[in-house]
């Protein structure tokens, strides 16, 4: 979305890097609807699986980052458009609105996953049995999207369409008061998103994986607990290194914006060069993540990899549910949970393991269908 501090200029981009950019922006969006409805799927889909604060934060971050990919196409037209707003001041309030909303509660179910992280971990790894503390991570949930629809009540209410040139832009603008211009309450507002939206988040989440680190290392553990929880540890922490880096360079060119409507630096030609032609690829940049935390939960965690799996070979395999009804189980991973996806509605089955595409075991016997490869 564009800012009245830089309207000016922003809008001669060069045409190239604007439909590139619309057209990232469609392939993020096609790509996170996809992964995310996936993630919600298998989430859902796992009859075994035991309810935890993990999960919990999991599919709420797959809701979030599923509800801002939604946002994308406008955005992509109005890239495509030289910034040119087609949809009119509600739709600008509105889009505006879910965007930042999405965007503050995707960091704060990150920051929510490690903490949650460290404590399952520090707890497991001590030696003692740690129930899941559903009903607290449903609170704090609550109170996550609390936060985000609070942090982004500036933009439904400053965010509205804007004449330039006789065209239409969908802009954040603050209203001039006694002793305070508008590029002063500008400095505050993306010193807000740069606190909230990042730093904040950021020294939380550090201090969750050092403490983590400091237990580890201090801790005489037992080595096979370590391990087997070692992995989902791994694939959080790359699903939150992922949104920082996706961030960072959007986040690192907002501060540098924040001085100079504070006048704290000088406006100079570098700094239009940034805002005008690197700027928008960082906006990019930091959209393109809702599309990678679905993919690095599917390929870093070991049981999405054999859930996905097993809804591969049920979907391009139909002959397998024609021959004989099966139930596929996959061994419980983390937290001794299990999970399961069930083929078939037969009343009473044995315990199935799938071999190769076709292969199915019935008490130590392995029975191949005769159309199997």
């Amino acid at each position: 979305m564009l800012e009245l501090g830089r309207t000016d200029f922003v809008g001669d981009g060069a045409a190239a890097v604007r439909i590139t950019i619309s057209v990232i922006y469609s392939l993020v969006c096609a790509l996170g609807l996809v992964g995310n409805l996936l993630v919600l799927y298998l989430m859902k889909s796992k009859q075994v699986w035991r309810i935890s604060s993990i999960n919990l934060f999991v599919t709420s971050l797959a809701v979030t980052d599923f509800q801002f990919v939604l946002t994308l196409p406008f955005w992509a037209v109005e890239n495509a458009l030289d910034f040119t707003w087609p949809f009119g001041k509600a739709m600008c309030k509105i889009i505006s609105y879910v965007t930042a909303m999405n965007m503050y509660a995707s960091v704060f179910f990150l920051t929510a996953m490690s903490v949650a992280r460290y404590c399952s971990l520090a707890s497991a790894l001590k030696g003692r049995r740690r129930r899941a503390h559903c009903c607290s991570a449903r609170i704090v949930s609550i109170l996550i999207w609390f936060a985000a629809v609070s942090a982004a009540l500036p933009q439904a209410v400053f965010s509205t369409t804007f004449s330039v040139s006789n065209e239409d832009l969908c802009l954040v603008k603050f209203p001039e008061t006694n002793g305070s211009s508008t590029q002063f309450w500008f400095g505050l507002y993306h010193s807000q998103k740069v606190l909230l939206g990042f730093l904040v988040p950021l020294g939380v989440i550090s201090v969750s994986y050092l403490l983590l680190l400091r237990f580890i290392t201090s801790k005489n553990i037992n080595t096979s607990s370590a391990k087997r929880r070692a992995k989902v540890t791994k694939s959080v922490t790359i699903v939150v290194l992922s949104f920082f880096l996706c961030w960072l360079p959007n986040q690192a060119l907002t501060v540098w914006g924040i001085l100079v409507k504070l006048n704290a630096v000088n406006f100079s030609y570098e700094y239009y060069t940034m805002q005008a032609y690197v700027f928008p690829v960082s906006v990019c940049l930091a959209h393109s993540n809702s599309c990678l935390n679905p993919i690095l939960y599917c390929l870093m965690r070991r049981e999405f990899r054999k859930a996905l799996k097993n809804l591969f070979w049920r979907m391009t395999s139909p002959t397998m549910t024609t021959i004989r009804p099966i139930t596929a189980s996959t061994k419980p991973e983390m937290e001794e949970q299990g999970h399961a996806l069930v083929a078939g509605n037969a009343p009473v089955a044995p315990a199935v393991l799938f071999f190769p595409p076709g292969a199915v075991i019935y008490n130590d016997r392995r029975d191949l269908p005769q159309n199997s490869t």
